[in-house]
């Protein structure tokens, strides 16, 4: 097994339920370096909702999927972290946590099981590459130089986003020396940079409730509700690390545009009765002082600006036109794609290994016997919300149970 994260864990642990000997290789000086920090280091393990919902919010190869969901699915993932004395909870958007919002905690019932099944655990250890002869998996190549003989690898070492946790995309190499192709890697689940100047003025302010659409020209790519954030280089936020999975389904990038309702519970008749009310209530003041009720008191610079309305003028001077133009950027505040950050900033990799070269049934490499996948080493990928850790586990607990030869599963 190689590759101490989520999907690695779950699949060492999947095998040794199966009665395999395994051993979990993994080059960090412990365990779950990335899982530690996800979710601001609460860890949204997985995500609460029905299957349907489970395929719904997969970005690439959803279909890919049937079995290892089917297989190990996110209500078993749950109850397999209770029985390991790991309580959860469910908020928001059934993004599932653990109660005590650590996610060492997490970790630590994952190394629970790990000890339970008698795994073996070898830290600060590289690997050079998987061995094989005759299309056969033999075992690995240490750095050190060092040779582990086996008859089945899991590769699970993850994609590129945050190096900083060790990410190399070393197990890209590994497979790729089998004849696996790779798709390309974009950093994905990751901060949007744009093009308006009047972005940086509104660092740090925070959108709660609003829809936001992402477009590719005049085609809608993308559209969710909830929360968004606004950085000194651009957008953040759950709504734009979700978009921005979808970032590259347009060819052309300089057409992706982004467009947020600020007002989503209200139609633009009903938006404008609004304003049209306050107004006649207020005819005699001045616009800036008359409309701080429709927007956070940071935005409301940017919006007169936007609107072409002179912020001194009187509300009984504004004209129908002018009143239209206020509800039509309320309604959709339009939004420059530049470009996104990159892997530093990036929750998880999209692209890698081609599933097509891969059995979905058993996780299994159709290019080499013995050889599996687990992961984000995949071409597999979701939006926010627990979707990308279930991936994990149940890619993970697939590849560790459909290796043969076992004395159970």
């Amino acid at each position: 097994m190689i590759g101490g994260g989520a999907a690695g864990m779950m699949a060492a642990y999947a095998a040794a339920e199966c009665g395999h000997n395994v051993t979990l290789i993994e080059q960090n000086e412990k365990l779950g370096k990335k899982l530690f920090i996800t979710g601001k280091g609460r860890c949204n393990v997985t995500n609460a909702c029905d299957q349907d919902k489970l395929f719904e919010n997969i970005v690439s190869n959803p279909k890919f999927l049937y079995s290892a969901f089917y297989d190990f699915d996110n209500k078993q993932m749950m109850e397999l972290l209770r029985r390991a004395g790991c309580p959860l909870k469910a908020e928001r958007g059934e993004r599932v946590f653990p109660v005590s919002d650590h996610s060492s905690d997490i970790i630590a019932a994952l190394e629970r099981l790990l000890r339970a099944q008698k795994v073996t655990v070898r830290l600060k250890t590289a690997v050079k590459e998987v061995t094989a002869q005759g299309g056969v998996v033999t075992g690995v190549l240490l750095t050190n130089g060092e040779r582990l003989a086996a008859d089945a690898v899991i590769l699970a070492t993850g994609g590129l986003s945050y190096p900083t946790t060790g990410a190399t995309g070393d197990g890209y190499r590994m497979a790729q020396m089998f004849g696996h192709t790779l798709k390309e890697c974009v950093p994905a689940l990751v901060p949007m940079e744009i093009r308006e100047p009047w972005c940086s003025s509104l660092q740090g302010l925070s959108l709660k409730n609003v829809t936001l659409t992402m477009s590719c020209g005049t085609k809608k790519i993308w559209q969710g509700f909830g929360e968004m954030l606004f950085t000194h280089f651009g957008i953040s936020g759950p709504l734009v690390l979700s978009a921005s999975s979808y970032y590259s389904k347009c060819k052309d990038k300089q057409q992706v545009t982004v467009s947020v309702d600020l007002k989503p519970a209200l139609t633009v008749e009903q938006l404008d009765k609004r304003i049209l009310r306050d107004f006649e209530q207020n005819l005699n003041k001045q616009f800036k002082n008359v409309i701080g009720g429709l927007y956070p008191a940071k935005l409301t610079p940017v919006m007169i600006e936007l609107s072409g309305i002179d912020a001194e003028k009187k509300i009984h001077e504004i004209t129908k036109q002018e009143r239209s133009r206020l509800v039509e950027i309320t309604k959709g505040l339009k939004i420059q794609v530049t470009g996104l950050r990159d892997y530093a900033e990036a929750i998880i990799t999209q692209g890698g290994i081609k599933v097509k070269e891969v059995n979905p049934s058993t996780m299994e490499s159709k290019l080499v016997k013995g050889l599996y996948f687990a992961g984000e080493l995949l071409d597999l990928d979701a939006v926010t919300g627990g979707f990308n850790l279930q991936i994990a586990w149940s890619t993970g607990h697939l590849a560790g149970s459909s290796i043969p030869n076992a004395e159970s599963c």
